[in-house]
């Protein structure tokens, strides 16, 4: 997130994402603009399927036009490699996802409610305040490297599956989908997203999340800076497909 926040991807999802972890960001993330910041969703290919809910946000023709416009270049991009409606990553499947238009649906929460400012493309100075998106590929440390390039100055990543994710030179908050992630790798996890699904209010966990975003822009080190992870997960995307 930009301008006292930071963008929001996912790694690891389980099928719980949609229902804990990335609605409660969502509820952070309108927070964030609500405050003045920027708030930026990324990860094209994963929210394939679900965009419309996005261009609906749109604040005007011009920037549903830009994300329609990375559609068609995606779909374009992947010809003869892979169609754009494939089925998730094994891990995704693992974790009780069945399509990746399920996994798109689910995605698309960590972006809140608010208005979609402006659509940027990979590493492009991000200049607007709100709700932004920017196209990167999923392959997370590609995707954050775009964003950080971009001007996102803190990550929020959530995760089903465990992934351990760290991201160098920006730190990056790890939200656990379930209990059972956060307890197995409670050293890396810096919030447990899962007590939504034991009856804690998602608003109050959104809440959290946005505090800590805060915390963390105002020099409190995440769990993944405190044990070392992400010394190496600076990527560039590269010529070739990377999805």
């Amino acid at each position: 997130m930009r301008a006292g926040g930071g963008p929001a991807n996912c790694g690891g999802s389980d099928g719980n994402s949609g229902i804990t972890a990335n609605p409660a960001l969502g509820w952070a993330v309108d927070e964030l603009v609500r405050y003045g910041g920027t708030g930026v969703l990324a990860e094209t290919p994963e929210i394939y399927g679900a965009e419309h809910l996005l261009i609906r946000r749109a604040i005007n023709e011009g920037v549903a036009k830009k994300l329609i416009d990375r559609y068609k270049w995606w779909e374009w991009y992947c010809r003869g490699l892979e169609a754009m409606d494939n089925n998730p990553a094994p891990g995704n499947k693992a974790g009780g996802i069945t399509t990746v238009f399920e996994k798109s649906l689910g995605g698309v929460t960590k972006g809140g409610t608010t208005p979609m400012t402006d659509v940027f493309l990979y590493g492009e100075p991000i200049t607007t305040r709100g709700f932004v998106f920017m196209d990167t590929p999923g392959h997370d440390p590609v995707s954050i490297t775009g964003l950080v390039a971009g001007g996102c100055t803190v990550i929020c990543f959530t995760t089903g599956r465990g992934s351990v994710f760290g991201c160098k030179p920006v730190p990056s908050l790890k939200l656990a989908t379930n209990s059972l992630v956060y307890r197995h790798l409670e050293e890396d996890m810096d919030i447990n997203c899962g007590v939504i699904l034991e009856g804690a209010p998602l608003p109050v966990v959104g809440r959290q999340i946005f505090e800590e975003v805060v915390a963390v822009a105002s020099g409190k080190r995440t769990k993944s800076e405190l044990s070392g992870v992400g010394e190496e997960e600076f990527a560039p995307w590269i010529i070739g497909p990377v999805l």
